[in-house]
């Protein structure tokens, strides 16, 4: 009886907690009635606060009639108001005004994510015009290109060469990126259906700590967010070196049309290169997107693209031929390399305020993607009469849906903040096919030809709890894979399975030590998953390699224009993926650990002068090699990227923007070295009334550097014996464009 008289006088006390308490009920939009996210409010008496949603709706707790309360979002103006009687009689609407954006404004604690913040500024301060840019707007991420401009980008992160995507999630509005089993590597991640103008935000972080993420987080996530609706209409063209050519037009075609927005994108780019070989690049990108508001405030949005795109390359050429005379630096061995690719998306995000707490999210995705690759890595290695070219080729239907649930509970000081989720992806790839070609036109040999199906569902749940200063959030993710495989080059019919599930927990701290200076810990277990053929080859063995990852840090304002983000951090993996490109797959190697330093650093000078760096220190290490013998090839130890911007000085802006990469060893035993290089670009812009004219120069001082390089064993046609050295692409050399644009 005790016991019930204690549970009734418990919950007597919570329900007059709701009772005597009075919240706030509101909406936030700027000057063109257009709805802000992330907006904070905070209540200056009774220290309660909240973030607007996506759709500028907030409900602030604990408030009571004449509180003051201030409303801030970097990059508009603050706004202090004096609640009265009517503040909860009927939602309150508040209006912001854009202005400059002001890194000195910024309030660490009222962040939700400040590191995310700060992408949003470099993003102002430093617009993009490529998808390589967008990229390098993560902090850390270094990328190169070495197939003629329509290969993906190959990526180094935290001592990681990634490849072209095998530890990093990459996903554009909820869709994925990353290509699960494809022909040409794990994970590949192929951007440039992006149009970098659309980019709204980019959201990223570092480490297997985030239970939204599945497959592929371990070094880091990035998630891009495209624009819901265009200030403005415009037309470029951009000319440059190189029969260079590029040509963007973004049009509004919804104006003053309340709760709905509509625009289309259209990009077109040609591109020779430096290449004695023209690599006769060229790539058309379509994007539109449509948005509506229903009078719930639920939100829906609508997004097409389509993007194809062909190639010539002159591939990785080796070192030994440029050194005797035989080639330059921008000549080829086989400039029968190349390829083409396309692919189309749909995707469908919808917004449910289920009730003033709760909030459903669902986005439904399907894209149609096929790929054809032809390469020759080692030139007559392996066949001395028609060479090594291989050709790499799938077709493939992506069919998924993400949907997340968030419930926030208040609690007189306390608050706790529940995020659940589901998802499924299936992937459909018919013909995956890896064959030895002569001239990109005759099949010599069938090396794999099959069907692929994936299956990948998932389900999670994080909570964070805030008590004060310190927000705890444990969280716990569940995926079950389902892979199969049709090997069309036996006799019989067999289908190849294999299945696993497997169990990530994580666990992250904040606390807020003062306004300006968070502190954080963050843990957790994250994996990528292997090639479908190999799952099958191995009889599962090694499906799923978990990796385990600790971040200690701090996010910090010392003083109000510098804004600095530290991190010392440690990540074990069970498993490494080493790429075979003769072979088409990816094969497992032994246990790797690697630990390391970020520093990041943003200082704002004044009104129109920026600066910012980031670095990265790393030590990669196989663990079950010997000592010297137990380098990771191409692991970087040291990156470095940042510049200098101006932005809106009496109508100019630009840069000077650089980036570094040290020295790494290219094998094993760190006796075939890759070469670091440094790399500055510069850019300028000057607006008249609505035309801009631009000038954007790559390399400025003419470096001699190579973009990629791999320690490779090949042999020319005139050769006895192979040789293992250094192939590698060239980085462009010095390259001016000019461009002009029109906003209307």
């Amino acid at each position: 009886m005790k016991i019930f008289k204690r549970l009734l006088f418990v919950m007597i006390l919570l329900a007059s907690c709701f009772t005597f308490s009075q919240q706030i009920n509101g909406f936030i939009i700027d000057e063109t009635n257009k709805p802000l996210e992330s907006v904070y409010i905070y209540n200056l008496n009774s220290k309660t606060h909240a973030h607007s949603l996506e759709n500028g709706s907030f409900i602030l707790d604990d408030s009571k009639v004449n509180d003051s309360v201030r409303i801030s979002l970097l990059g508009y103006e603050s706004k202090t108001i004096l609640l009265d009687s009517l503040a909860f009689k009927s939602k309150v609407k508040i209006v912001l005004q854009e202005k400059t954006f002001q890194l000195q404004e910024m309030v660490i604690t009222e962040q939700l994510n400040a590191l995310s913040s700060i992408s949003k500024l470099d993003l102002n301060t430093n617009p993009v015009n490529s998808s390589q840019e967008v990229l390098r707007k993560v902090p850390g991420l270094i990328i190169g290109q070495h197939a003629g401009g329509g290969k993906a980008e190959q990526l180094f992160l935290r001592g990681f060469d990634i490849d072209h995507g095998t530890d990093i999630s990459i996903s554009v509005d909820g869709m994925p990126v990353n290509m699960v089993s494809h022909a040409h590597g794990q994970g590949y991640s192929d951007l440039h259906f992006l149009i970098p103008e659309t980019v709204n935000n980019i959201d990223f972080g570092k480490g297997p700590y985030y239970a939204k993420k599945g497959d592929f987080n371990t070094a880091a996530y990035v998630d891009f967010s495209t624009k819901d609706y265009l200030k403005e209409s415009s037309i470029s063209l951009s000319i440059g070196q190189f029969n260079s050519l590029r040509t963007l037009g973004m049009f509004n075609l919804l104006e003053d049309v309340k709760d709905q927005n509509a625009y289309v994108a259209l990009e077109y780019l040609v591109n020779d290169g430096p290449f004695e070989s023209p690599q006769n690049f060229n790539r058309l990108n379509i994007f539109g997107k449509y948005m509506m508001f229903s009078p719930e405030n639920d939100k829906l949005s609508l997004s097409f693209s389509h993007f194809t795109s062909r190639w010539d390359a002159s591939g990785q050429i080796p070192q030994r031929e440029v050194d005797n005379g035989n080639i330059s630096r921008f000549g080829s061995i086989d400039d029968t390399e190349g390829g083409n690719t396309s692919r189309t998306n749909f995707n469908i995000d919808y917004n449910k305020y289920v009730s003033e707490r709760t909030t459903l999210n669902t986005d439904v995705f399907y894209s149609h993607y096929d790929f054809e690759l032809y390469s020759n890595f080692t030139f007559f290695l392996e066949d001395p009469i028609n060479g090594d070219q291989i050709k790499q080729k799938e077709d493939r239907d992506v069919f998924g849906f993400n949907s997340t649930l968030t419930y926030d509970i208040f609690l007189g000081k306390t608050s706790l903040k529940l995020t659940s989720g589901l998802g499924f992806r299936y992937d459909m790839m018919n013909g995956t096919e890896l064959s030895k070609t002569l001239n990109r036109t005759t099949i010599l040999q069938n090396i794999q030809l099959g069907d692929i199906n994936q299956t990948n569902m998932s389900g999670f749940v994080n909570a964070e709890f805030e008590f004060g200063k310190l927000r705890v959030a444990p969280a716990l993710r569940l995926d079950y894979f389902k892979f199969l495989y049709n090997d069309k080059l036996q006799t019989s019919y067999k289908s190849q399975t294999e299945d696993k599930t497997i169990l990530s927990p994580k666990l992250n701290f904040f606390y807020d030590a003062k306004d300006n200076l968070q502190l954080y810990l963050k843990s957790g277990i994250g994996f990528h998953s292997n090639d479908t053929r190999v799952v099958v080859n191995n009889m599962g063995k090694d499906i799923l390699p978990k990796a385990y990852g600790l971040d200690i840090g701090d996010v910090w304002k010392p003083i109000p224009k510098l804004f600095i983000n530290t991190a010392l951090w440690y990540l074990f993996l069970e498993q490494e993926f080493v790429y075979v490109g003769d072979a088409g797959i990816v094969e497992p190697s032994g246990k790797t650990e690697r630990y390391g330093a970020d520093l990041g650093l943003r200082y704002q000078f004044n009104d129109w002068l920026f600066f910012d760096t980031d670095a990265t220190f790393t030590r990669a290490r196989s663990i079950e090699d010997p000592e010297g013998q137990n380098y990771i090839p191409l692991a970087p130890d040291f990156t470095m990227a940042g510049g200098i911007s101006v932005n809106n000085l009496n109508g100019f802006s630009g840069g000077l923007r650089y980036r570094y990469i040290d020295n790494r060893p290219a094998n094993e035993d760190n006796s075939i070295v890759a070469k670091g290089y440094f790399v500055t670009d510069f850019n300028t812009n000057y607006s008249i009334k609505n035309v801009t004219l631009s000038i954007i120069i790559e390399n400025v001082f003419n470096t001699e550097w190579n973009e990629t390089q791999f320690a490779t064993e090949s042999r020319l046609q005139n050769e006895v014996q192979s040789v293992e050295e250094i192939h590698f692409t060239p980085g462009t050399p010095f390259f001016i464009k000019g461009s002009i644009s029109y906003t209307f």
